[in-house]
């Protein structure tokens, strides 16, 4: 073979080093007018980059050519080589038959070193086709042969994909092993996209083996290599629509995988990887609450797998389709059969999902009366409890829950919840993001359900405390993790912090702000993925509640936690030594009701909405009514604190007439109250008060704040800007914010308080190495609350609340800015005579005018925690 051969001949490594540039000299070559075989090599370098990164159909008419070509220029190994292209090709177009029939040929065609290398692309398509044994035996016949010809590129991919072949089969370890062989490899070589994918290929391991901020950093980290290199990969979308579940961020993910579509549609990409990312959307769908979608996008799934011939991959598509319609409320000795059908077939290719659908299959026909069919199903997922990964063994553990209910054994009931929820809390403190942490509660809600139905059976009201607490604003049992000096996680905060504020300054001048606004959103998502990254490292979980402990911190005060079961809430009250049930009402019905006060409360905040006092009130009647119901003559006189679930966060208490005259505190649980009550304030701790721009009164209350404490530090003007304000209110005794705050429903650590230099964000409060002892929120909105996972809450007082904070104060709704000056006036001379801020905030309103602006901006604000 001549100079120029080995040149042409280069152009195939190139594909995978330099794509772009590979398929730029392609086309110069085909200018040429060159001999067959080197025209060749062109039409497959130009075949292998669209079939990858572009059109299936432009990548197909250059594979034939090149097919043609090769058996023109009577070159054995090349026409193998070209069929073995061809061959992947075809397979991801769907037409599965033509490629292995091309394989075939090739294998036939080929020999010695090319032989093993069209056994390494038959050993893929396998893979796709999800036939993993065969898979295994050709890249097992064709390792050997790669090494013995010091193939190096050829080896690791080779090795990369015996071990993904080895996750699909759950052998975590093995694949382990063999990621770390083909990256040594990959070191050697230039191949960068061969090297982005071996950092892809880690962070699946990752995932597999439980990391899943690993995961995450190692997935991203790949979709910048891949970006560089100009070249897509849908693959990684796939993986990361997995990992982004299992993180509890499924409609992130159902975005992800429904953007990914749109993209292969475009360009006429994979028709493999369109099932793929079907299949990934629908099972996004189904977690993140939507059956329809998640049916309509596993229906077409199952269709394209079908038509591909990949059964492996049909199986489990079919599985996500019965578990969706499960959840759209079907339920028929049909679905029993077919989901048992999935799990056994699952169960013969060694999938690690067989358990999921032996559960479904037991769940199905435990709805439908069929005892013996349920504990013979169930029986068989509950196996999966002992070993695996975190999920599938809380798959194991809700099966032996179930177990055990239908067998009317409360007790096995709430041991299985109990080493469920176990894994689950170790699987979660993992994660060092308080957003992960809340959102993965979402994978024990059954557990924790289960848990409070057999307590509540047995009749015990404290029993049924402590599960309630069990599952209850968990992510508040210890601060988030925050990486030593994250200097990128800094950067990223400031220059969203300075966008954000140009953003804000051109809609306030009327002018259109697009680009901005897009910046924002790319800098939102690099912050929040910076966060998802860290690990945590919390020790344990926290101590158990123990009940006794709570009655007797509450001396002759009550506490009163709602649990929810089976929408109908329930009042337990908690004091005089003991814990008593009190039934309420619909929950959807308190939802509604509270949704009604907070329009009324909003109209209140502007004069003249006077008429719209006496709806509000009434409505407050009826509220009580359905979140009291007969506790209400029990509560004694003395001091209460409410623990709603996340559903009724917005409530007002303060309006409820049994509690509109008295010393009252909301909290997130009883764990986190009593965590507050023991917090000790800080030796020395300072006075901060700030004050941010824009504020209609100016902020009036703060001169004469900083008159009454005279050494209190004031920032305001182009003093309040975020690092000063943080370092500040670092350890500080008592901080008072007056701001504009806004509440960010579709990205809670992302509500601010407005400073000089741009938004105080949740993330950066999470950045405190202790917040305040006592933080008082002059300000509109600061204790609304995002509910997520099981029954959790994100937003600025419960990222307050783990960092130090035993108190805050704050409004759940908007307010008028020129009624909260004679509040916190009041608030803070209560505080002043020793007062805490319930006892404080309760006389603040007493002393407030009797209009109905004032009234409301009284009961918008709630005093959380027990300082």
């Amino acid at each position: 073979m001549t100079a120029g051969s080995d040149s042409v001949l280069e152009l195939l490594p190139m594909v995978f080093a330099a794509p772009n540039e590979a398929l730029a000299r392609a086309e110069l070559v085909l200018d040429a007018d060159p001999p067959p075989l080197h025209a060749s090599v062109a039409h497959q370098v130009i075949g292998i980059w669209q079939r990858d990164f572009g059109d299936m159909r432009i990548a197909l008419r250059h594979l034939w050519r090149a097919r043609d070509l090769a058996a023109r220029a009577q070159t054995p190994d090349r026409e193998a080589d070209v069929l073995a292209t061809l061959g992947v090709a075809l397979v991801h177009a769907g037409r599965t038959r033509q490629g292995l029939s091309a394989f075939e040929r090739g294998v036939a065609r080929g020999s010695g070193h090319t032989r093993a290398r069209v056994l390494y692309r038959r050993a893929y398509v396998w893979w796709v086709l999800g036939h993993h044994r065969e898979a295994l035996e050709d890249v097992r016949r064709a390792i050997p042969v790669l090494r013995q010809a010091d193939d190096v590129i050829w080896t690791a991919r080779a090795l990369t994909l015996r071990a993904t072949v080895h996750l699909a089969l759950g052998a975590v370890d093995r694949a382990d092993a063999d990621f770390t062989s083909a990256e040594r490899l990959w070191d050697t070589t230039g191949q960068e996209h061969d090297k982005a994918d071996a950092v892809e290929s880690r962070g699946l391991t990752a995932f597999r083996s439980g990391d899943i901020p690993a995961a995450l950093r190692l997935l991203d980290e790949a979709e910048e290599r891949y970006a560089k290199l100009g070249t897509p990969t849908f693959m990684l979308y796939i993986r990361r629509c997995e990992v982004l579940m299992a993180a509890g961020l499924a409609p992130e993910a159902l975005a992800e995988a429904d953007a990914a579509i749109g993209v292969l549609d475009e360009i006429g990409g994979q028709s493999t990887r369109k099932a793929e990312l079907l299949l990934a959307a629908a099972r996004a769908a189904r977690s993140a609450g939507d059956p329809h979608t998640a049916i309509a996008r596993a229906a077409v799934a199952v269709r394209l797998f079908a038509g591909q011939r990949r059964t492996w991959w049909e199986t489990h598509a079919r599985l996500v389709l019965i578990e969706a319609r499960v959840a759209a409320g079907r339920s028929s000795g049909r679905l029993v059969a077919d989901a048992a059908a999935v799990a056994e077939r699952l169960a013969s290719f060694g999938s690690p999902s067989a358990p999921e659908a032996s559960l479904l299959a037991g769940r199905i026909a435990l709805s439908l009366g069929w005892t013996a069919d349920a504990e013979r199903h169930l029986a068989v997922a509950a196996r999966s409890r002992r070993g695996g990964p975190p999920l599938a063994r809380m798959t194991g553990w809700a099966a032996q829950a179930l177990r055990a209910r239908a067998a009317g054994s409360g007790r096995g009931v709430l041991e299985a919840c109990r080493r469920g929820l176990d894994v689950l809390d170790d699987h979660r403190m993992t994660l060092g993001a308080s957003e992960l942490r809340a959102r993965a509660t979402a994978q024990g809600a059954e557990l924790a359900a289960l848990a409070q139905q057999a307590s509540l059976a047995q009749g015990g009201p404290r029993r049924l405390l402590v599960w309630s607490e069990r599952w209850r604003a968990t992510v508040l049992s210890a601060p988030p993790t925050r990486p030593p000096a994250d200097p990128a996680l800094l950067s990223g905060l400031t220059a969203f912090r300075e966008i954000a504020a140009r953003a804000e300054a051109a809609r306030m001048d009327g002018r259109p702000v697009p680009a901005l606004e897009r910046e924002q959103r790319r800098l939102e998502r690099e912050v929040r993925s910076r966060t998802h990254h860290t690990h945590g490292d919390a020790p344990g979980y926290g101590d158990r509640f123990d009940p006794g402990r709570l009655l007797d911190r509450l001396g002759d005060g009550r506490l009163v936690e709602l649990a929810v079961l089976d929408g109908r809430v329930h009042v337990l009250l908690c004091g005089q030594g003991r814990v008593r049930r009190f039934d309420g009402g619909a929950l959807a019905e308190a939802v509604a009701e509270a949704e009604h006060v907070q329009a009324g409360l909003r109209r209140l905040a502007h004069p003249g909405a006077e008429g719209r006092l006496p709806l509000v009130e009434a409505a407050g009647r009826r509220l009580e009514e359905l979140l009291l119901g007969g506790a209400v003559p029990h509560l004694g006189s003395g001091p209460v604190v409410v623990v709603p679930p996340g559903a009724l966060h917005r409530v007002p208490w303060a309006l409820l007439p049994s509690l509109r005259d008295r010393v009252l505190s909301v909290s997130p649980s009883a764990s986190s109250w009593l965590r507050a009550r023991e917090t000790e304030p800080p030796p020395g701790g300072a006075h901060v008060l700030v004050r941010g721009p824009g504020l209609a009164t100016g902020g009036a209350e703060v001169p004469e704040l900083a008159d009454r404490y005279g050494t209190a530090r004031v920032l305001e003007y182009d003093d309040a800007q975020v690092p000063r304000v943080l370092e500040e209110l670092d350890g500080a005794a008592l901080a008072h914010i007056a701001a504009h705050g806004t509440f960010r429903a579709d990205s809670p650590l992302f509500s601010s308080l407005r400073m000089a230099d741009g938004p105080l964000i949740v993330h950066d409060f999470e950045r405190l190495d202790r917040s305040p002892y006592r933080i008082i929120l002059s300000s509109c909105d600061t204790a609304r609350l995002a509910s997520v996972g099981a029954d959790e809450l994100l937003g600025l007082v419960t990222a307050l609340l783990p960092l130090g904070t035993a108190g805050v104060v704050a409004s759940s709704a908007p307010v008028n800015d020129a009624a909260v000056v004679p509040l916190m006036l009041a608030l803070h001379k209560g505080l002043d005579a020793g007062l805490s801020l319930a006892e404080a905030l309760r006389d603040a309103r007493f002393a407030l005018p009797g209009d109905a602006v004032h009234q409301a901006t009284g009961w918008a604000f709630a005093a959380f925690g027990a300082a």
